[in-house]
């Protein structure tokens, strides 16, 4: 399902490869470092073909924060406020709700999820009733990434739900496994997600414009996907809300929610706040193991790179096939950032980013593990 394609109102200021920006640091106007920050940037986009991109990173008290845009039909934003689709970056948020929840004594991080909610579309219910939320919070449940190939679909809400390996002895990344889940902390708290997720996350957090759902400010605020041709597919809304994709925020948003969850351990016990960026496993459930197995692990709700250069950094990437998102942070330096793409080709540019912002010298583990899982 999609909605008619509504393109912004172009900025004749921009030119096609010239770009609006907004750059802010705390304490301290934009610096001529900053500046040629910024013109890497826009040329790393240049070559991937990147129609627009936001990004904020945060060194020490500095933080920077634009927006990008190579095609003069498309404008930048100068408060940085065009919404993304954030894809997979909605699993940590709503990981850190249900994290939450099991500090207040709602759900129990060990507890079978079926005593919440029915597991009627599992084939093999005895194995559906293993299920815990640390299982799938650690992408350990044994569950396919999704029932069928597209969660947007009418045939989604009825499918059978398979599974590939047992529960709880190997890594397999799964969307399915985050709905299941969402379906019990919904029936739970009696509230849809997004209701959950702006009294926990988007009001306490200053987000305003991010939600699960749609909003109608995303008529003029949500941005066009382009897909490896370049083509625009319009902006999709999706007909339910997911913890596991729909999430649409801004950079500067999202920021927020790294700052206050992954950073500081708002709204966590301090044990709890440890637990969610402890590795659980190896995040590999390939029958031929990689290289880079031994670099990745998965924490709860968030990966895990153990970097020679960085020390461990957490991350997490999305990918809605034309709406490519990641962060990192990285503690020992003091660094995070996230950036959001409309595009086909947003992980394309990982290496060079990190490269840039946090001076490492060698390909990060997780930008191929990105593309081989």
């Amino acid at each position: 399902m999609h909605k008619p394609k509504t393109m912004l109102k172009p900025n004749y200021l921009c030119t096609l490869l010239a770009m609006s920006v907004l750059a802010t640091s705390r304490g301290s106007s934009r610096t001529e470092s900053d500046n040629t920050i910024i013109e890497k940037t826009r040329e790393i986009a240049t070559e991937a073909k990147i129609p627009l991109m936001q990004l904020e990173y945060h060194d020490g008290n500095h933080v920077l924060s634009f927006e990008i845009s190579q095609r003069d039909s498309i404008a930048a934003r100068e408060d940085c406020s065009t919404v993304f689709q954030a894809a997979s970056l909605s699993k940590p948020v709503f990981a850190y709700i249900v994290l939450k929840m099991v500090d207040n004594g709602e759900i129990g991080l060990d507890d079978p999820i079926c005593k919440y909610t029915d597991i009627d579309r599992f084939v093999d219910k005895e194995r559906a009733a293993e299920l815990t939320p640390r299982m799938v919070l650690s992408h350990r449940t044994g569950l396919p990434n999704w029932a069928v190939r597209a969660p947007s679909s009418d045939e989604w809400v009825a499918s059978p739900i398979g599974f590939l390996h047992k529960p709880d002895t190997v890594f397999a990344y799964s969307g399915e496994a985050f709905a299941f889940l969402q379906r019990a902390i919904e029936k739970i708290r009696g509230k849809s997600l997004q209701q959950i997720a702006a009294e926990e996350v988007f009001i306490p957090f200053d987000m305003p414009n991010s939600s699960f759902g749609w909003k109608g400010s995303y008529d003029s605020l949500a941005i066009d996907g382009y897909n490896s041709k370049g083509e625009s597919v319009g902006i999709q809304v999706f007909p339910r809300e997911n913890c596991g994709y729909t999430l649409r925020t801004t950079a500067k948003e999202y920021s927020h929610f790294i700052q206050n969850v992954l950073v500081d351990g708002r709204g966590l016990k301090p044990e709890t706040h440890r637990l969610m960026l402890c590795p659980t496993g190896i995040a590999s459930g390939k029958k031929e193991p990689k290289e880079y197995d031994k670099f990745i692990e998965w924490g709860l709700g968030i990966g895990i790179e153990h970097n020679e250069e960085l020390g461990d950094i957490y991350h997490h990437w999305g990918d809605n096939g034309n709406f490519k998102a990641l962060f990192i942070v990285a503690p020992k330096v003091n660094k995070y950032l996230i950036y959001l793409t409309n595009s086909h080709y947003g992980h394309d540019i990982i290496n060079q980013l990190t490269s840039l912002y946090f001076g490492i010298t060698k390909p990060l583990n997780l930008s191929v593990w990105i593309k081989d899982d």
